[in-house]
Parts: structure tokens; sequence; C-alpha cells
């Protein structure tokens, strides 16, 4: 695992001119400064985390790597429903100030489990639209047509809720756009029907080949946001405010009990390439491995749009949030312990 969390050597420093605009952060070597209006954030393998302030320069100790991030604020246009694309959301938002109240802010600790090199806009956004799409196909937020006004803010609510938690971003506002203009349906409906991308390619312009999927870079990245983040989900977890009565807190207390246990599963889980000391993986088995660490992520993302839901509940909420809680669990339980396993097991879809 040590292997993960490698810092890669920077030659020059990195072209700062887009912070704050196209680019929310950057990755930075030893020895640069901070510009001004930015923040650093130093993050250790362990993923903790401390902040440097502008016009400082960063020092490194061999197993930290840095980050600098403008706050903001930026815009984004969003998609709610993918199969209507006319139908859109503006959003703005900034990264969130810091919390006095907690020991790691939630920004810092996305930097250091997901973020590479460069923390585009562009890609920061489909991050956010693809949380929101997810939330609402699961009912956990609504937006029906012809909206009211408490629709609204229960939406409202929910949305920032989310965004504060799973990006540790606040949300300046958030309007209703028609993106109407900018949709070229005919380049979109013969993108569906021949199962490609949606996105319309000029007569005579050859198309560029798909980069390969790099089972071992998907892998580690899986693992590292595991091994960072599910300790940060159980103390989510732990946190929760429960009425007075037996019930709930037993189902509190084994649901942490077996989160402590994924967490411990993570934090052993051999090397992608080996079946056993000095015995080779073969590559299809390697590919079952990557797809179970890619699931478990996927799983860690619900964990924390439950902790969104369960900072807005109320005492009745509670027990059907264990219960969603517990369908998440249990999908971390399989996908860790398949990807533990050498042999093929019979894979199925999380619940």
């Amino acid at each position: 695992m040590i292997g993960l969390f490698k810092r890669p050597a920077k030659a020059t420093p990195p072209d700062m001119s887009a912070l704050g605009t196209a680019t929310l952060a950057l990755r930075m070597g030893p020895g640069c400064t901070v510009p001004k209006g930015c923040i650093g954030v130093v993050a250790d393998q362990g993923g903790h985390t401390r902040r440097v302030a502008d016009n400082t320069r960063i020092v490194l100790a061999d197993s930290e790597n840095a980050f600098c991030f403008h706050p903001g604020p930026y815009g984004a246009d969003l998609l709610p429903f993918a199969a209507a694309p006319e139908l859109g959301l503006h959003l703005s938002f900034a990264v969130d100030a810091p919390d006095p109240r907690v020991a790691q802010q939630r920004f810092d600790l996305y930097l250091a489990s997901e973020a590479g090199d460069t923390l585009g806009l562009c890609d920061f956004s489909e991050a956010i639209e693809a949380a929101l799409q997810q939330e609402l196909a699961l009912g956990h937020l609504a937006l029906p047509p012809c909206t009211t006004l408490d629709e609204w803010n229960a939406f409202r609510g929910g949305f920032n809720q989310l965004l504060y938690t799973r990006f540790g971003i606040s949300v300046d506002d958030c309007v209703p756009v028609d993106l109407g203009e900018r949709v070229d349906y005919a380049a979109l409906l013969l993108a569906r029907a021949l199962h490609t991308p949606e996105v319309p390619v000029p007569p005579q312009q050859p198309v560029a080949a798909a980069a390969p999927f790099d089972a071992h870079a998907s892998d580690a990245k899986a693992l590292r946001r595991l091994f960072l983040e599910l300790p940060c989900v159980m103390h989510g977890l732990r946190m929760a405010v429960l009425p007075p009565g037996q019930a709930l807190f037993q189902q509190h207390m084994a649901l942490l009990q077996r989160l402590d246990k994924v967490s411990l599963s993570v934090n052993t889980m051999p090397d992608l390439a080996l079946a056993a000391p000095g015995e080779t993986l073969p590559a299809d088995r390697q590919l079952a491995r990557t797809r179970h660490s890619l699931r478990a992520a996927a799983a860690l993302d619900d964990a924390w749009a439950l902790l969104a839901r369960l900072g807005l509940a109320a005492d009745a909420d509670l027990a059907p949030l264990f219960d969603d809680a517990d369908r998440i669990i249990a999908n971390l339980e399989h996908e860790c312990a398949a990807r533990r396993v050498a042999v093929p097991v019979l894979e199925s879809e999380p619940a």
C-alpha cells in the first residue's frame, strides 16, 4: 500500500494562471510559494492534512504531497436529469471556509484522496453532476415538474447539504436555466442510437482512439479513496444524534463495528498483481479485482450521500436511514471481500 502514496517528482513549477477560473487546484512541489489569494494544503500518506497560508513557501516531508487551491467563487451548468438535457441548473459555489469545529476540512480530504495533478472546473462539475443525478434517481432528492416553492426549498436544502458533505463546498446560488439552445438533438439521438459518447464529430475528422483502461491506476485510486475516506465516514456516522432508546443505539453500534472491519480489510488489501507471495495473478483476475475496488468506491460515494441526509434527518427518519446504511455497508463488505480473493468468484451488481 505504501507505493500508492509516493509523491511524483516535479521538474518545474506548475502554471497557476488558471487558478480561480478553469482550475480549482494544482499539485505543488516542495519549495513552491502559495500564490496570493490561494490556500495551500499539505497531506501525508495517512490522509492527515494541514493548510498553508498564501505567500508562504511549502516545505514537505518525504511522505507528503502539497496542493494549492483558489476558493472561488465558481459557476457551472448542471444537468439534473440525463434524459432531459434542455433542463439545467446554474450553480454558483465556493470552497467552504475553514470550520473550526472539525479537525480536517472536507475539501482538503477530497484533494488528498481524489485529486490528481490538476483539479479542473469541468471535471469537478462532472463529479457534482453525477452526485446530483444519483440522488435524484434514487429518490433521495426530489425536483418534480412545476416545482412549488416549498419543494424547491426542500431540494435546495438537501442539495446544499450533499455538496457540503461530499465535496466541502458551499452553494452561493442555484437557479434553473434553459439549456435548449446548447443541445444538438440530432447528434444526441444519433449518439444514443450508436451507443457512442454524446459528442458530435465533424465529417472528415478522425476519431481519436480511447485511452486504454489502466487497471493498476484505477485500482490504486479506488483503494486510496477507501483507505483515506472510510475513517472519516465512520466518524460522521458515529456523530449521528440518536433519540432515546436501545433499538437504534444497538443498530448504530453494529453498523460502526462492521465499518471498522471493512476499514481493516482495506488497510490489509493484497497487491493487485499477486495471487500469493511470488505468484503473479492472471490478467483477467486483476481486472476483476479492479472492478470490485471500483464498486467499493461507488458504495463509498453512497455513504457520503447518506451522511448528508443524516445531517438533515429528524428522529423519525433515522430508522430508514440506518436500513440504507446497512445496504451500503453490505456492498462495501462484499466488494472488499471479493477484491481480496485470488480465485474467481460469482460477481453480482451492488444492491
